[in-house]
């Protein structure tokens, strides 16, 4: 399948100009037009020959304790995981966060968000497991998602010796690793395997169709050239497209775990995020969503020190703290290990 064949579905687009993107982050956009490295196989290649050198199997955190694991699956090879723990842990069961790299669905590890991990752990003292998921530079859907699911389950077998408490699950991730982890969400949901209560999808990525966001977007980062040569890798030959490669194809959003997200208003994935939402919202799911206005692909990383990109952050990670309470209320722990 050729998503560059697929008619248009709006007549709108998102040209985007400097005066539309807010005035903090303008800067670095400009140096990040859109990233070189998406635009072709060889030029993907490239990066994550850079990731796996440079990042990959190290900490690049010395506030955390960090740790690899590897998950058997039942063809091919074991999946590596990273977990990540308090220098200083409680001592009892803790919530344990499933996290999903971004990067398009091709390009990525794990060790690269570690500043993610940081905020959560320190707000929390929650345990994050993160898998090194199968890259669609590698093998297209349902590869990705069929590791991750794998490492839910892991998880929630061997939640004593991770120090997690089994009913305190959650799963988050920003773009492509918000795609998985709504995909999860649905995946969790309709198998009834694991009972996840949590899920952070940012400006996640759950529409190969264009959208009035995703159509002639030349915004920073990440652009319409950059989403459909994504798609396109991750989706591969599969069709019908599956709803759990691409969640906007649900009908029936009740029963996902409480959400939060949030998107910036200029980037390709804000109509489909938007949409999400309010298909959660009318399927009774508690959701938790800002728009940040003038805001391209990733700009909570890009943006450094951007107030807006702090203002992302700090509703990411306060959101996230309030949701662990909740939980902790909801689910009161029953037994204690170590």
């Amino acid at each position: 399948m050729t998503i560059k064949a697929i008619p248009l579905l709006y007549n709108k687009n998102m040209k985007i100009t400097d005066e539309m993107i807010d005035h903090e982050l303008l800067v670095m956009g400009k140096l990040n037009r859109a990233k070189l490295g998406f635009r072709n196989e060889t030029s993907m290649r490239v990066v994550n020959s850079f990731c796996r050198r440079f990042f990959r199997g190290h900490s690049l955190t010395s506030k955390l304790h960090y740790e690899q694991h590897w998950v058997k699956k039942h063809e091919g090879e074991p999946i590596r995981v990273c977990v990540y723990r308090p220098l200083q842990p409680t001592g009892k069961p803790e919530a344990g966060l499933l996290w999903l790299h971004g990067g398009g669905y091709c390009t990525g590890v794990p060790e690269s968000e570690f500043m993610v991990f940081e905020n959560m752990i320190r707000k929390t003292n929650c345990v994050v497991v993160a898998p090194d998921y199968t890259l669609s530079i590698e093998k297209p859907f349902p590869a990705a998602l069929d590791d991750s699911y794998r490492t839910l389950l892991w998880m929630n077998e061997n939640a004593a010796m991770l120090g997690i408490n089994p009913d305190w699950l959650m799963v988050g991730g920003v773009s492509a690793g918000g795609g998985l982890c709504a995909s999860l969400s649905l995946l969790a949901r309709d198998r009834q395997e694991v009972d996840l209560k949590f899920q952070m999808p940012l400006y996640p990525m759950l529409d190969y169709r264009p959208t009035p966001s995703s159509t002639d977007n030349n915004a920073p980062v990440w652009d319409s050239q950059c989403n459909i040569k994504g798609w396109d890798l991750y989706l591969g030959n599969k069709y019908p497209i599956s709803k759990y490669a691409c969640p906007a194809l649900e009908y029936d959003y009740s029963g996902l775990p409480e959400t939060l997200t949030y998107v910036g208003t200029i980037e390709p994935f804000y109509n489909e995020t938007v949409n999400y939402v309010n298909n959660l919202k009318k399927a009774g799911v508690r959701v938790h969503f800002r728009e940040f206005a003038g805001c391209y692909h990733a700009f909570d990383v890009y943006g450094l020190n951007a107030k807006v990109a702090r203002a992302a952050r700090r509703y990411r990670d306060e959101g996230f703290e309030r949701a662990v309470n909740r939980i902790k209320k909801q689910y009161p722990l029953t037994e204690q290990i170590m």
